[in-house]
């Protein structure tokens, strides 16, 4: 599926020259082209100023585009605008420089299930998916690049300038979690993200995104477990961004109560407007001798991302929009998960998503976005 395509992020090279060198493909010649975006003209080439969208406060063309992941700096960003990609979420960045996963960091996963679906809590997780280099159509991949990030001195002007390139109706969206050392205790840890959270409003950033849900803490470790937690630093962060809004990334939660304890600690209180889901989910991959697919310490299990996940997606997506009903309760519903086609974004939004994004689908269709606005046409 992919020898003969060059996706946004080069899969066959490290993140650092992925870096310093990309994006790839088409995402690498739209850079050498000024405008702001190739999609949504109407049939008649007028401007669809009618069809626009209210998101958190601000009036997008098209409420889709690709999560925090593959856009690694301004330079990814303002390529995801210029291919029509309404929404860019920047790289989830930190208060301090950070150190990423050797290579390999992406492979293609190979679930036993027919449909290519992975199945929250089921025994596949822990006993091992397979992971190699052959990438198939619907695609599935793992995610193990650690959260990286650059000292603020780097991506804050970075930052400022991704913004600034965001075309009318284009929204770029910062992606920030704290850093957990095992030094830290509790209250250090809140700082942290608030700290981060304040580094990120002072790039003139009009809503922020905050990771609870990272695949590389660990698959017991994640953030969005403990909503207490959660709610503790939300209402923190919420205190030093004032009427900024808040958007959580949040992992596959598979009880209602759980979902329901979540939103009560932060949604209801006030310290968020949006909840995006589902980041990844954690899984044992191995090669086709049943061994570590991803070499090194602490790469046993990775994030999978893709087709795999689409259905846990859509089930969370549906289970907040059921919540945010019977909770009278407003804030928006990023669905992300598997979106490979257009009428994967239409299955979200009938699902109840305000907002829909993708990653994996865009890094092997560059067109995607174009696809989307192409169905009100």
């Amino acid at each position: 599926m992919v020898r003969d395509f060059a996706p946004l992020y080069d899969v066959n090279a490290s993140y650092e020259d992925n870096y310093e060198h990309g994006p790839f493909g088409a995402f690498g010649e739209a850079l050498e082209h000024e405008g702001d975006g190739v999609a949504a003209p109407s049939a008649d080439g007028q401007s669809n100023e009618d069809r626009f969208h209210s998101f958190l406060g601000n009036m997008v063309r098209e409420p889709f585009g690709i999560p925090a992941g593959p856009l690694l700096n301004e330079r990814f960003a303002t390529a995801a605008f210029r291919m029509g990609f309404d929404l860019a979420v920047y790289k989830t960045v930190r208060s301090r420089q950070w150190g990423y996963n050797p290579f390999p960091n992406v492979l293609s996963v190979h679930p036993k299930n027919k449909s290519g679906f992975l199945v929250p809590g089921s025994a596949e997780l822990d006993e091992g998916v397979l992971a190699d280099t052959h990438y198939e159509s619907p695609v599935s991949i793992s995610n193990s690049f650690g959260v990286p990030s650059r000292d603020p001195d780097v991506w804050q002007p970075d930052m400022h300038k991704a913004i600034g390139q965001a075309g009318r109706g284009q929204l770029l969206i910062p992606s920030f979690q704290g850093s957990r050392t095992p030094e830290m205790d509790t209250q250090a840890y809140i700082a942290d993200h608030v700290l981060t959270a304040k580094l990120v409003a002072e790039t003139g950033a009009s809503l922020m995104e905050m990771n609870t849900s990272c695949p590389n803490e660990g698959h017991n470790r994640l953030l969005c477990h403990d909503p207490r937690l959660v709610g503790e630093i939300t209402d923190a962060v919420k205190r030093e961004i004032g009427d900024l809004p808040l958007i959580i990334k949040l992992a596959y939660i598979p009880t209602d109560e759980a979902l329901e304890s979540m939103l009560r600690n932060t949604v209801a209180r006030g310290s968020v407007q949006g909840i995006a889901a589902i980041n990844t989910i954690s899984a044992k991959l191995v090669d086709a001798q049943g061994g570590q697919a991803l070499p090194g310490e602490g790469r046993e299990r990775s994030g999978v991302c893709g087709n795999a996940i689409r259905q846990a997606g859509l089930d969370m997506v549906r289970r907040l929009a059921a919540l945010r009903e019977r909770m009278d309760l407003n804030f928006a519903i990023i669905g992300v998960g598997g979106v490979l086609s257009a009428q994967d974004y239409v299955s979200y939004r009938q699902s109840g998503a305000d907002a829909v994004m993708s990653a994996t689908g865009t890094m092997w269709n560059a067109r995607l976005a174009q696809e989307i606005h192409a169905l009100k046409q």
